[in-house]
């Protein structure tokens, strides 16, 4: 008997009704029976019309399928004489391209389903875009089941050309290598067993190309592992976590990132018992030589072989749920088990799936692949993706709902991460407040345009000034005259608008002013952004709650006029959306005369923004 190969973990992909399903119903049936005498008997039977009885096996696996395109990845495993195999069936729906991307991260060659019966007009989009994720994940080879052969008579030049036109789109993807097999999935045909019907095909069934593949080799990376949590007993104070690469010993030097603290390895506990040593994908509790102070999110790496640390990446990002990914935008950035704050700092590219080329882009839709650079609150260790799987990506989760919206892979941390730094002078917010004898802070006003936010801002700071208040008034329709002259008012626009604000408004409290900041603001991960980039106490959002219709009949400026008329596109509450914040610090109601709100906000300021 061959000996034992090791474990190939294989993605399965494709549009929908390409069949994968059938695909993998087909391989698990015939890998169930390939013994000799049972493939003697097969053979006979594919030489008739009659085909193998596997429909119980079908009907069950797309059953579970079906069931399983709306939790996640279904996973199946199959072995042969020399091989385990575990199949990460990804489902073919465009909504569901987030579940192809979790089987993606942990398979090492794609099977890829093209139906030979529907190329007539090009390759479906799903077809190119599993392609490019295969490829960006990191996966080295892919094999293309050109399927429902059968339907065409095994066309030989429909194939050929099939083969020809895939591979001259996809031929700047580096892909180790791509084979391409021509099957009926439901049949059999080269599948398992080499078909009569396809004379002029000399290659492989997709079978033996798939038992001459052999996984990446991941042995020569550095030890790493990431503290998921502290195990804590009466004489004992564990690390506990899986390694996922590389492997470490009793005794060995390792250090923590990102605090930087140094210690020895004691014991490797498991639940079975301790170890002298552990390695990739082993379950462990390191003890260590000192009571470090460590905790989640810490990752324990070999002295030796430090990762880097960066607070600013360039990387690759596949965005996955609506709102659209844009510059200025605030996110979670989760890698492992840690968690920090992101803000996308640039979006330069959007890969375009027709032309297969990097195109200018502002924004990143639903399924759309681009290229990014993000910063963090705080460095965070990293490897890059093309030479560490875990800690080259990571997810960004929205801040609002919780909900995962993009999958990134870090390509290098950028060079300012590192030669820049925050400066701290002597003469600080602390020093420049008391000079000023007041609290700075930002009374940030929010609400539709002509709910009258730049008057109430005016009248209060005036009121301030009075008061030997030192003040300052930002305005959205100023700044734009200057600072934001460059943006218009698209989604990607409006967010790059807010954060540069936002940034200025930040300098002015560091200077010990009062700013009163007056911008529709109109999405409300933008505030809550906003809000992010200060001190308890320092931000207060007050909502002028003016009532559409009312905004509508004050119409200073004849805005309203214009965009009903459809003469100015993207204008909120008419063509662009308002989200009214849930829990203002100060709500106002607009209708009511400027005095009144003018009361109210100076009550508010002396109860809680100045005491």
């Amino acid at each position: 008997m061959a000996s034992e190969k090791s474990l190939l973990r294989i993605l399965s992909c494709g549009s929908v009704d390409d069949g994968k399903s059938t695909l993998i119903g087909r391989i698990l049936h015939d890998c169930g029976t390939l013994y000799e005498d049972q493939l003697r008997q097969l053979e006979k039977e594919r030489t008739h019309e009659g085909l193998p009885d596997f429909s119980c096996l079908l009907d069950g696996l797309l059953a579970e399928r079906e069931q399983a395109i709306t939790i996640d990845v279904a996973y199946r495993s199959f072995r042969t004489e020399t091989r385990r195999y575990i199949v990460a069936d990804a489902p073919g729906h465009e909504q569901y391209t987030r579940n192809m991307v979790t089987g993606a991260s942990n398979s090492d060659v794609a099977l890829l389903l093209i139906d030979a019966t529907r190329v007539n007009d090009g390759f479906l989009p799903q077809t190119i875009r599993h392609t490019l994720i295969a490829s960006l994940i990191g996966i080295p080879d892919i094999v293309v089941a050109v399927n429902k052969m059968d339907q065409l008579d095994f066309s030989q030049s429909v194939f050929e050309e099939i083969e020809k036109v895939y591979r001259e789109k996809i031929r700047k993807l580096p892909f180790r290598s791509v084979t391409c097999i021509p099957v009926s999935a439901l049949r059999g045909d080269n599948v398992c067993i080499r078909s009569e019907k396809t004379p002029w095909y000399t290659g492989q069934t997709l079978l033996d190309v798939l038992e001459g593949l052999e996984p990446p080799d991941h042995a020569s990376a550095p030890f790493c592992m990431p503290v998921q949590w502290v195990a804590r007993q009466q004489d004992f104070r564990g690390l506990s976590g899986t390694v996922l690469s590389g492997a470490v010993g009793t005794n060995n030097k390792v250090l923590l990132l990102p605090s930087g603290r140094q210690s020895t390895i004691r014991r490797i506990a498991t639940y079975d018992g301790d170890l002298l040593s552990a390695a990739e994908g082993q379950a462990v509790c390191l003890q260590l030589d000192d009571d470090v102070d460590a905790g989640r999110g810490e990752v324990v790496v070999d002295v030796s072989a430090p990762l880097e640390m960066a607070d600013q990446f360039a990387a690759r990002m596949i965005w996955l749920n609506d709102p659209p990914l844009v510059s200025g935008r605030n996110y979670i950035f989760r890698q492992g088990t840690s968690e920090t704050a992101a803000t996308i700092s640039e979006l330069s590219l959007r890969f375009d799936l027709d032309s297969m080329q990097e195109q200018p882009a502002k924004e990143l839709k639903p399924n759309d692949i681009g290229q990014i650079k993000l910063a963090l609150n705080r460095p965070v260790p990293f490897m890059p993706y093309a030479k560490h799987r875990d800690m080259g990506s990571f997810l960004l989760i929205d801040r609002i709902t919780g909900n995962t919206v993009g999958a990134g892979l870090i390509e290098h941390g950028l060079y300012r991460s590192h030669t820049i730094h925050w400066h701290n002078f002597e003469l600080n917010k602390a020093a420049q407040a008391d000079l000023k004898h007041q609290k700075p802070c930002v009374l940030w006003f929010t609400g539709l345009s002509a709910s009258g936010k730049s008057t109430l801002a005016d009248m209060v700071a005036k009121m301030l000034y009075a008061e030997n208040r030192h003040v300052y008034i930002l305005d959205g329709d100023n700044l734009r005259h200057g600072l934001n002259r460059d943006l218009g008012f698209k989604e990607a626009d409006r967010a790059e608008n807010i954060r540069r604000a936002s940034e200025v408004a930040r300098l002015m409290v560091d200077a010990g002013l009062i700013v009163l900041a007056s911008f529709i603001s109109p999405y409300q991960r933008d505030r809550i952004a906003v809000r992010e980039r200060f001190e308890d106490g320092e931000f207060f959002e007050i909502f002028v709650d003016t009532p559409i219709e009312v905004c509508v009949e004050r119409d200073p400026k004849g805005l309203y006029a214009q965009a009903l008329a459809g003469k100015i596109p993207n204008f909120t509450g008419i063509s662009a959306p308002f989200e009214a914040p849930e829990k203002p610090d100060l709500h106002l109601d607009g209708r009511k005369r400027p005095e009144e709100l003018l009361d109210e906000v100076m009550r508010f300021i002396a109860d809680r923004a100045t005491s």
